[in-house]
């Protein structure tokens, strides 16, 4: 058994390197990756609470967050690809495609 302290212990630490991901780099696919890292840290700690109260509510909501997740990356790469046709670069910061 590994106690629930090393399991959210490791899920925090995804979760920072995931918001260090997206505050510190700029383009965009690393940041699309690094919201689905912090996606998967929560899902881990659901599945470790689930696991600790012996209950299956926690990997159902895991399931359900897997799909949207799923769900956003088909969306989200889309944009991504439409975007780099359109501008011919991903850095967040070269694009500017909602100014007026």
């Amino acid at each position: 058994m590994i106690p629930i302290g090393w399991t959210l212990t490791l899920s925090a630490v995804l979760f920072c390197i995931g918001v260090a991901g997206v505050l510190v780099r700029r383009n965009a696919l690393v940041i699309f990756m690094s919201i689905e890292l912090m996606l998967n840290a929560a899902n881990l700690a659901f599945v470790a609470f689930a696991h600790q109260m012996r209950s299956l509510d926690g990997q159902i909501f895991v399931f359900f967050v897997m799909t949207v997740a799923a769900a956003e990356v088909a969306v989200g790469l889309a944009i991504i690809v439409n975007v780099f046709r359109l501008r011919e670069t991903v850095f967040v910061d070269e694009i500017n495609l909602l100014k007026g």
